[in-house]
């Protein structure tokens, strides 16, 4: 099969990159898999998600067909590229558990036969609690899933429902442990800010979490989009704007209750439990996500599905949003053309920025050899209003820049100091 990328990729038509524009790939890849489904969307959600399909190869009973056809192309565009065995895979959405578990199961299994894999690859879906049940979780686990990130947004039913989430929170305790007696990791996504939510409210969210044996907790400030609905309850005066007063205090209280139960935070939203032996303040811990540092650490990855993300080199491009569009151009028969719609070259200026951008977001922190010699300067000040630590010696250049507490507050004030 012989793909064909539209214009405006800085591919040539047999759709393998030029080495020349890709540049320096990371050693390291990891595979993405977009599935759109959801059975509600949620008033705050931004994201690319249906409630309904669009025919054969782009609905629930078809769907993962098409994602067998943008594995095949993504195995084959790649094969010139000397990556490491992939390193994780992350099925994200929408809800990937709408799926049948055994259609899951066989695109893990699928991208095993076209891709090498890490022996300890981490494998993780996203699942809504009242998306699963035992037996599910269990043929998830028997197909090769290592780990579950599981939506809980809050432990309050009045929370849950200002965000238009449907399962019962006491479900999480059972979700949990069903995925922990198959085998799998877990992890529990929590939002905080969401309007009429009181700090005692977000506090239950989180003991809740802690209660239900997680080894790792994500904790999101809410952004309210514009365009979604709950952007249109704002500005019809239905319910009021996040408050970043509030929003910081309920942040402080997470990594107080989060560090006091054992967990150590490793990127600005992400907490992962200690293991006995492991200290804070780096991301080499036992359940940090493996997939979210390949982000963060500037790695390559191909996102398959409507609307996912790639990255390779210096290129980074993206497919066609809408399901139909998507697998129309994966097409049927023997060649078919790149669901990709649009990419773009990054500059060494631009790649250097996102990795600064990125990096300093991690308890690892940033060397001080990727901060401007020009800005340098600014420094000082910042550890003096302690939203910097500096460690190390700048004279033999291994000093390292990492965010205090409050600096994680101000990551955006702290980047801007130090990139403009």
């Amino acid at each position: 099969m012989t793909p064909v990328l539209p214009e405006g990729i800085a591919w040539p038509a047999d759709g393998v990159p030029d080495p020349a524009v890709v540049g320096k790939t990371s050693k390291n890849l990891s595979l993405y898999i977009h599935v759109p489904f959801c059975k509600v969307r949620c008033g705050y959600c931004d994201f690319n998600t249906y409630t309904v399909g669009f025919g054969e190869g782009a609905d629930i009973s078809s769907y993962h067909q098409s994602v067998f056809r943008e594995i095949d192309l993504a195995a084959q565009v790649l094969a010139p590229y000397e990556h490491n065995p992939v390193q994780s895979v992350f099925v994200g959405g929408g809800t990937p558990t709408m799926l049948d578990a055994q259609h899951l199961a066989e695109v893990l299994g699928y991208a095993r036969t076209k891709f090498s894999f890490a022996p300890n690859c981490e494998v993780t879906t996203e699942a809504n609690p009242d998306s699963v049940d035992a037996r599910s979780l269990e043929t998830l686990a028997a197909g090769g899933f290592t780990r579950v990130s599981f939506g809980m947004q809050s432990a309050v039913k009045q929370v849950l429902r200002t965000l238009d989430r449907t399962h019962d929170p006491k479900r999480i305790q059972r979700v949990v442990k069903w995925a922990q007696q198959a085998g799998m990791d877990t992890s529990l996504d929590l939002i905080y800010g969401t309007p009429g939510e009181s700090l005692v409210d977000w506090e239950a969210s989180l003991s809740a979490a802690l209660s239900a044996g997680t080894e790792h907790i994500s904790t999101y400030a809410l952004v309210i989009e514009e365009g979604t609905k709950m952007w249109k309850d704002v500005q019809r005066g239905h319910l009021p704007m996040p408050d970043p007063d509030d929003e910081a205090a309920k942040y402080e209280l997470a990594d107080l209750l989060l560090s006091e139960a054992g967990f150590a935070w490793y990127e600005i939203s992400n907490w992962a439990r200690l293991e006995p032996g492991e200290s804070s303040g780096t991301t080499q811990l036992t359940y940090a996500s493996v997939h979210n540092l390949a982000y963060w650490r500037d790695d390559d990855w191909w996102g398959i599905g409507p609307g996912a993300h790639s990255h390779l080199g210096n290129l980074r491009w993206w497919n066609r949003k809408h399901p139909r569009a998507w697998a129309d151009a994966l097409g049927r028969g023997e060649s078919f053309l790149s669901p990709a719609q649009a990419g773009e070259e990054l500059t060494a200026a631009e790649r250097s920025l996102e990795r600064f951008l990125l990096q300093i977001r991690t308890a690892d922190g940033l060397g001080l050899s990727e901060v401007d010699p020009d800005l340098r300067g600014r420094i000082p000040a910042l550890v003096g209003q302690e939203l910097l630590t500096l460690t190390g010696n700048p004279n033999q250049g291994d000093a390292v820049l990492q965010l205090t507490l409050q600096g994680r507050l101000l990551a955006d004030y702290v980047t801007r100091e130090l990139t403009v």
